[in-house]
């Protein structure tokens, strides 16, 4: 990608292994302090935690919830702000509640809405900011309320192109590790493969093969935790390439019941496969029957050489020859910054300045045109 280094975003794709690096940084050197943090808000038993953000910071939540539902003592919803903020007696109930807001700049009005229903509604709250924007709207809240934690990312992560990159995996990183202190020492190795892996991933040459064929539409297939990443990814294609090409994001399974009809002659479809050999059956089962069908190309995304996935599809990206991680969760990084080539390369492609690809402003950096209302009960 170094051809493409005029444009904003292609550096923001490219630096982070680095962001990866300094977030560890970053939440190993307050690690009392969050723990202490912590502790408090389970005093009186392990409250509920809300993993909540819009758009692709609610894909933040949607990608870490499985893996830290299993791991953590805690239990984790994660609830887009946009949900939240229409209908929140649905979501914020009065019981013990650790809200944790993921955003870029902070200054969404849902995003600063969500904080103060939450302080509104619910008697015993407590908040964790993770942010990129020093200066943004929610990080001045967070600094003033007493009962919240601002935990600010790398300040190359505040990405100043339009998609959100380097902060939607830092973010991702960082909720990984602020509810794995205890586990921080053994987390090192999954990092430095992230950090690794990720920079091989930046150059891959099979890639830009594939972008040409790329036409009008592209699916993205990914299970319990890589479904967030799959939302990621499609929703990175569809904005930097101002809806040319449509995108629609699924599970394995999930894909057969409706959403396959979305296949034609004009479809690319990406599959991001688990290390999780269990699960794994069920990919391969769908690649299996989508490669008999003979309708739309097929690219298989693997942490690992699977023979039998390869022979299947058109494209194979392999990660590695060896080694994996301790959990598929930690396969979001190097796969997502894969999506973010793709957007970014087809943008390219299509003569789309992808640091800015809706100059009309239909889309926007930091959204525009929301109303948020005065909530009153009864």
């Amino acid at each position: 990608m170094q051809a493409k280094q005029s444009f904003v975003t292609a550096g923001e794709i490219n630096q982070q292994p680095r962001l990866w690096k300094e977030t560890f940084d970053i939440i190993a050197a307050r690690k009392d302090e969050i723990g202490a943090f912590l502790e408090r808000a389970s005093a009186h038993g392990l409250p509920r935690v809300i993993l909540t953000g819009a758009g692709s910071s609610a894909f933040v939540g949607d990608s870490v919830a499985p893996y830290l539902n299993r791991v953590s003592g805690f239990q984790f919803n994660s609830i887009a702000t946009t949900d939240i903020v229409t209908n929140p007696k649905n979501y914020l109930h009065d019981v013990p509640t650790l809200m944790v807001s993921f955003a870029r700049s902070g200054n969404s009005p849902e995003s600063v809405a969500t904080f103060q229903l939450a302080n509104q509604l619910v008697g015993d709250i407590r908040h964790i900011v993770v942010t990129c924007n020093p200066d943004g709207l929610l990080a001045q809240q967070a600094r003033q309320a007493d009962n919240c934690l601002l935990l600010l990312m790398p300040p190359d992560s505040n990405d100043k192109g339009f998609a959100m990159t380097g902060s939607f995996t830092s973010m991702v990183l960082a909720t990984l590790l602020i509810f794995n202190l205890d586990r921080l020492p053994a987390l090192v190795k999954d990092v430095e493969r992230i950090c690794s892996l990720g920079k091989k991933m930046l150059g891959d040459q099979v890639l830009p093969q594939i972008v040409p064929e790329v036409s009008q539409r592209a699916v993205f297939l990914g299970s319990s935790a890589l479904n967030g990443l799959a939302h990621e990814a499609a929703l990175k294609v569809l904005e930097l390439t101002a809806g040319r090409v449509a995108t629609l994001p699924d599970s394995a399974l999930g894909f057969r019941h409706g959403p396959k009809s979305f296949l034609n002659e004009q479809t690319t479809v990406f599959f991001f496969l688990s290390q999780d050999k269990y699960a794994r059956q069920y990919e391969v089962d769908l690649i299996k029957e989508m490669a008999e069908e003979k309708e739309a190309r097929l690219v298989a995304v693997m942490p690992e050489r699977d023979p039998a996935a390869e022979a299947l599809v058109e494209y194979s990206i392999v990660l590695a020859d060896e080694g994996s991680f301790s959990d598929d969760v930690f396969l979001l990084f190097p796969y997502v910054i894969l999506g973010q080539r793709l957007a970014l390369l087809k943008s390219i492609e299509l003569g789309i300045d992808p640091d800015n690809p809706s100059p009309t402003g239909k889309v926007n950096r930091v959204v525009k045109g929301v109303t948020c209302y005065p909530f009153q009960e009864g």
